[in-house]
C-alpha cells in the first residue's frame, strides 16, 4: 500500500511510514494511492460473512502486502473484539450502535485497530514511540484505553479544559502507565492545533519519535469502514439492498471513512452529515466557500469542531469537485435546544435514551427522509454511550440510562492530569522535560 499527500500527490510513502508518522510534512493527509474494488460478488454475498471476515477482507484489499494476511487477521481478531448491531426503530429507521467497545465510542474501532498495527511495526529497540492525540471528548479515552500498556509506547492525551462529560474525562484521566494527559485551557481547535505544530516541529521530532492518534492516522480511518459493510451486511440478511447513512459529524472522520467504504464499491445510495452549530462543511456545501470558524461549545462536545481535519480527505476523495460532493453528501444542522428536543422525542416514541450526537444523527436522519422520500432504509449511527453525557440528557430521561460496568468502576479513582496554557512553548518544553 503506498499512500500521497493531499497536498502532494506525487509523494509516496508505505503504509508503515504514513502510520508512524501520520501527517505529512507538507501539512496534507495521507490517502491510499489506489482505491482498491472490493469483488462484487463479495458485496453481494456480503451478509454470510461474520464481521471479522468482512473486515479482514476490507483491510486486506486497503493494506495489501505491508501486513501478511495471517499476521493481519490477528490483528483484526484481536482489536474488534464487540460487536456493532444496526437496531430498527420502525420499519424505515435503524441504528448502527458504535458503543460496544472498552470505552463505550465508536473510535474503539480506530484507536485498537492503530495501537496493535503500530505495535506489530515496532522492533525491540526502537525509540519509546510519542503518541500525540487532541480530543474533544471520545477519541481520549479510546485511544487510552487502546494503548493502556502497549510496551514501546507513551501517549499524550490534550483535552480542553470544561468541555468533556464525567465519564470522558475520567476515561482520559485515571490511567497512569504510559497515558498522560493534558488538560488544556482552551477549546479542542487549540488541542488541535498543538498537535499539528509539533508534527511540524523539525527540532522536537529529532528528540522524540512521534505520531499522531487523531483521525488523521490513516491507521485510523481503515478501520471505520469496517462497520460501515457490516451494518450493510446486517441489512442485506433483512432484504435491505437500499441504505442512506447518516453520521453525527465533527472532524468528518467517521463519515470519511463511509466514504472511503463507497468509493472501494459499498452500495450506498447517500450519506448524511449531521452536525452541531460548528458548521463549516453544511455552509460549504451551501455556499461553496471553505470558512472555518472558531468552535463553539456544544452538548455534543465531540462535535465541537470549527475546522474539520478530515475535509481534505473526502474533497480528495471526490476530485474537488463540490458538484460530486453535492451528489453524494447533504448536511443539516442543529442547535443544542433541537438536540434536546431530539433526545426526548428518541425516549418517548421509541423507548432509546441516545447521547446528543445520536440524536442530532437522528435529526438529520429525519430531514432527509422529508426531503427525499422513497424506499430505502435510513440508517444513523449511535456513536456513543448515553453514559458519558449526564450533563447533556434531561435527568428524568438519563436516570433510564444502565452504567457499563467500566464505567462505573472508573468513579473514584485519582485524576492524573497536567494543567497548559494554550502555549506551544509551554507544550513543547512538557514533551522535551518530561521524557
Amino acid at each position: 500500500m503506498k499512500l500521497y499527500s493531499t497536498n502532494n500527490k506525487d509523494l509516496r510513502v508505505s503504509f508503515q511510514d504514513a502510520v508512524f508518522n501520520s501527517l505529512p510534512q507538507d501539512k496534507g493527509l495521507y490517502m491510499p494511492e489506489v482505491i482498491p474494488n472490493l469483488d462484487p460478488l463479495f458485496i453481494k454475498n456480503i451478509q454470510q460473512y461474520s464481521l471479522h471476515e468482512i473486515a479482514l477482507a476490507v483491510a486486506t484489499a486497503l493494506i495489501g502486502d505491508d501486513i501478511p494476511k495471517e499476521d493481519l487477521k490477528k490483528i483484526v481478531e484481536d482489536a474488534i473484539n464487540f460487536d456493532a448491531p444496526v437496531k430498527f426503530l420502525d420499519a424505515e429507521t435503524g441504528i448502527l450502535e458504535l458503543f460496544h467497545g472498552p470505552s463505550y465510542a465508536f473510535k474503539d474501532f480506530g484507536a485498537r485497530f492503530m495501537s496493535r498495527v503500530m505495535g506489530y511495526f515496532s522492533k525491540q529497540g526502537d525509540k519509546l514511540l510519542d503518541v500525540l492525540v487532541a480530543t474533544s471528548g471520545d477519541t481520549g479515552g479510546a485511544v487510552a484505553l487502546g494503548f493502556l500498556g502497549v510496551e514501546g509506547t507513551r501517549v499524550t492525551i490534550l483535552y480542553p479544559k470544561g468541555k468533556v462529560s464525567k465519564v470522558q474525562e475520567e476515561q482520559l484521566t485515571t490511567n497512569g502507565q504510559n497515558i498522560r494527559a493534558l488538560e488544556v485551557d482552551g477549546t479542542f481547535d487549540d488541542c488541535q492545533a498543538l498537535v499539528k505544530q509539533a508534527f511540524n516541529d523539525t527540532e522536537l521530532n529529532q528528540a522524540l519519535r512521534l505520531t499522531s492518534a487523531n483521525s488523521i492516522n490513516i491507521a485510523r480511518l481503515i478501520p471505520q469502514t469496517f462497520y460501515y459493510f457490516w451494518a450493510y451486511a446486517q441489512l442485506k440478511s433483512q432484504g435491505v439492498d437500499e441504505v442512506v447513512f447518516t453520521v453525527p459529524s465533527g472532524n468528518f472522520g467517521n463519515i470519511g471513512a463511509g466514504l472511503l467504504a463507497y468509493k472501494m464499491g459499498l452500495p450506498v445510495k447517500h450519506f448524511v452529515a449531521g452536525t452541531n452549530v460548528n458548521d463549516t462543511v453544511p455552509r460549504f456545501l451551501q455556499s461553496g466557500a471553505y470558512e472555518p470558524k472558531p468552535s463553539v461549545q456544544t452538548l455534543a462536545n465531540a462535535m465541537d469542531v470549527g475546522n474539520p481535519s478530515n475535509w481534505v480527505r473526502i474533497q480528495d476523495l471526490f476530485d474537488n469537485e463540490l458538484e460530486k460532493l453535492r451528489g453524494i453528501i447533504s448536511s443539516y444542522t442543529y442547535t443544542d435546544a433541537q438536540t434536546k428536543d431530539a433526545m426526548r422525542e428518541l425516549f418517548e416514541k421509541y423507548n432509546y435514551v441516545a447521547c446528543p450526537h445520536t440524536a442530532i444523527a437522528y435529526l438529520a436522519a429525519k430531514a432527509y427522509k422529508a426531503d427525499n422520500p422513497g424506499e430505502y432504509a435510513s440508517i444513523f449511527l449511535s456513536t456513543a454511550h448515553p453514559c458519558k453525557f449526564p450533563e447533556g440528557i434531561d435527568a428524568d430521561i438519563f436516570e433510564k440510562v444502565t452504567y457499563p460496568a467500566g464505567a462505573e468502576a472508573l468513579a473514584g479513582k485519582p485524576k492524573l492530569a497536567d494543567s497548559l496554557a494554550v502555549s506551544y512553548e509551554d507544550f513543547n518544553f512538557y514533551l522535551l522535560n518530561n521524557k
